[in-house]
């Protein structure tokens, strides 16, 4: 076994809501929709029209920039809308499925036998390629660059997150098959696995540097496993891709079909009862809700409560999520809520009693408690952010737009998810996930 790396930074954010290791039942839902914003940077041009047949695996549309990179149906079925928003940006692509599961054919093929040329066209073509990812700047990887290093995260540590273990659970063969495809884009390929999880199956995939982390949440996110084993340096990128995209490569590859099937955990404290379900890419979640959340106003987010996206009770899943999580609508104004004790709330900084009950759940809403204040420099984010660089200093140079600070202060190691906590624990009440992007956006189009 590897030796184990241990991280102290960070926070464990305990949430009511957990799904227990159960399978609930759920109608596969009519509608499925893919939604360009879920892949940043993407402009697409439409490959067909409203009242198209479709199979899974039918493009749909690519990216204006960059044609090779396709985006595909998840079903087969019809096209039913494209929905359009401001200067006619194409929200989403909404497929009605008709039950049949045909699939584009892109024959089955062993990865070893082929060059990277070869492994990267199959990809490209099967539209997998979208769910590899680069560091820096978390975006869709550039088919042409050369990555140092191949990273997948095998378990997940924010709030009340799928367990890999029971969702990979059985999938040995297909998971290995994707790891030899990725062998053939990368020979460096690190697996990070939790010491406090069996993770049996992923100990014994072949072709891997097992990479064995503990501590608290971000320890999880692959950007703070590359910090800790393989830092980014200027001009050098890694890949990425999370470990149920690895599996649906290695069905295409061993099947020669598109894999649309996901593993989503329904979570969060209004929901009746938190479980997993088989469902699709970009799924529309009212099947997966329907009579199993509690009345009230309640906000729904694709993915978890830290970096997730707010949908509707009948929007629909995100691309790279695999979780669905319920919590209380914070629409309320509490009159010095400050000056009470608050026994019953969660308190990071220990202003509140509530610090001494380490093991206690809540039911935590989405109200921010504050406006937008001065920012100012408290020491906060270095406490829950476990990586090499000075946040503080690295968003006011991002506010000062200024590219060469930003740089020398360790951009290039951040996504957004690696700061959602230091946005959580923020006095200011600033979104540092959102200006995090806009510097990242700022530093791709200086390099263009």
């Amino acid at each position: 076994m590897s030796e184990v790396i241990k991280i102290k930074k960070g926070l464990d954010i305990q949430l009511l809501g957990k799904a227990e290791k159960i399978f609930g039942q759920a109608d596969l839902p009519e509608h499925f929709a893919i939604r360009p914003a879920d892949f940043h940077g993407v402009v697409p041009k439409m490959v067909v029209k409203v009242g198209d047949k479709v199979k899974a695996g039918t493009v749909l549309f690519y990216d204006k920039y960059n044609p090779e990179v396709k985006f595909v149906s998840p079903v087969s079925g019809q096209l039913v809308a494209i929905n359009r928003g401001e200067r006619r940006y194409i929200l989403d692509v909404i497929v009605k499925a008709d039950g049949l599961n045909e699939a584009e054919q892109f024959g089955a093929a062993d990865p070893k036998t082929l060059s990277k040329e070869q492994v990267v066209e199959k990809m490209l073509n099967a539209g997998m390629w979208p769910f590899v990812k680069k560091r820096p700047y978390n975006v869709i990887a550039n088919s042409k660059e050369t990555p140092k290093a191949f990273y997948i995260s095998g378990f997940d540590s924010s709030p009340l997150a799928p367990d890999y273990d029971f969702v990979l659970n059985g999938q040995n063969e297909l998971f290995q098959m994707g790891i030899n495809v990725i062998k053939r884009l990368c020979d460096k390929v690190h697996l990070g696995v939790n010491s406090d999880a069996a993770s049996k199956m992923l100990h014994g995939i072949k072709g891997v540097i097992l990479n064995t982390y503990e501590g608290p949440h971000p320890v999880g996110n692959v950007g703070v496993q590359i910090s800790q084993t393989s830092p980014i340096n200027k001009g050098e990128v890694v890949w990425v891709m999370q470990p149920q995209e690895v599996i649906a490569l290695g069905r295409l590859f061993k099947e020669g079909i598109y894999d649309a099937n996901r593993v989503v955990v329904l979570t969060g404290s209004e929901v009746i009862k938190p479980a997993y379900y088989h469902t699709k890419l970009g799924a529309q979640v009212s099947s997966l809700l329907k009579n199993n959340v509690k009345d009230g106003n309640v906000r729904c987010v694709s993915g978890n409560v830290l970096t997730g996206t707010q949908i509707t009770k009948d929007g629909y899943l995100g691309a790279y999520h695999s979780q669905l999580t319920v919590i209380p609508e914070g629409d309320y104004f509490e009159f010095m809520g400050w000056a009470l004790p608050g026994l019953g709330k969660y308190s990071v900084s220990r202003s509140f009693f509530s610090w001494l009950c380490s093991k206690k759940e809540y039911a935590l809403d989405t109200n921010t408690h504050g406006g937008e204040r001065a920012f100012v420099i408290s020491g906060q984010y270095e406490k829950v952010l476990p990586m090499d660089v000075l946040p503080e200093f690295l968003f006011k140079a991002i506010l000062a737009e200024d590219i060469d600070k930003m740089e020398q202060l360790g951009i290039y190691e951040l996504a957004e998810e690696d700061i959602a906590l230091c946005e959580f624990v923020c006095t200011s009440k600033i979104n540092l996930q959102e200006l995090l992007r806009k510097g990242i956006d700022l530093m791709i189009k200086e390099m263009n």
